[in-house]
């Protein structure tokens, strides 16, 4: 009777042993699946953020190029026209201020109402008017790169002749980056940056 008692335990044992085995393979395989499933996620995703760099996205690239155009129509128009000239306040409202936008320019930083400021008096106060003998990027420098068809990245080096009040006729040749972001269907700036390019 005792052989029995322990020949039926050893078989419960063994049939919990095998059935525990079974269920961590399943485990194991499940593990496995999750991973190759996270695998072809993540490389789907690898893809998609390459298809986001690569693309073009050239209608966007295009509006960008004209909301450009326009800043730089807003400047000339309103070169030595006073600080609260409406062409200053359309020049303004291609901006986005709010406490995300910074400007670097010449090693100090502004936020919003630092740019707005610096706007309005180099070519609203500081310049002569119709002080804009020049506005364009130095040829070949001009790039467009969007990202996700709302954020846009503008690159140049300037170009820009301007006739100062006090400095008379100046020449600026910085390195400048624009960046935009569409909102409302319009293209804002939400930062700037201009450095001197490096002599030599």
């Amino acid at each position: 009777m005792k052989t029995k008692h322990v020949l039926l335990a050893a078989v419960l044992a063994s049939s919990i042993l095998f059935s525990g085995c079974s269920e961590d393979d399943d485990n194991v395989q499940e593990s496995g699946m999750t991973s190759q499933e996270a695998l072809l996620t993540k490389s789907a995703s690898s893809s998609s953020n390459s298809a986001v760099i690569s693309n073009e996205y050239q209608q966007a690239q295009q509006e960008v190029l004209e909301t450009f155009s326009a800043i730089a129509q807003s400047i000339t128009d309103g070169a030595g026209k006073g600080y609260d000239s409406e062409y200053m306040d359309q020049l303004i409202s291609f901006h986005a201020y709010g406490p995300k936008f910074v400007e670097f320019n010449g090693g100090e930083t502004f936020d919003s109402a630092g740019n707005e400021h610096n706007e309005r008096q180099l070519f609203g106060e500081d310049l002569e008017e119709d002080g804009v003998i020049q506005f364009a990027a130095k040829e070949g420098t001009l790039k467009v790169a969007v990202y996700y068809g709302n954020v846009a990245n503008l690159t140049f080096v300037s170009d820009f002749v301007l006739k100062h009040k006090e400095y008379g006729e100046i020449t600026i040749n910085n390195l400048i980056t624009l960046l935009f972001v569409k909102t409302n269907g319009q293209w804002k700036l939400v930062h700037e940056h201009h450095s001197p390019i490096k002599e030599g």
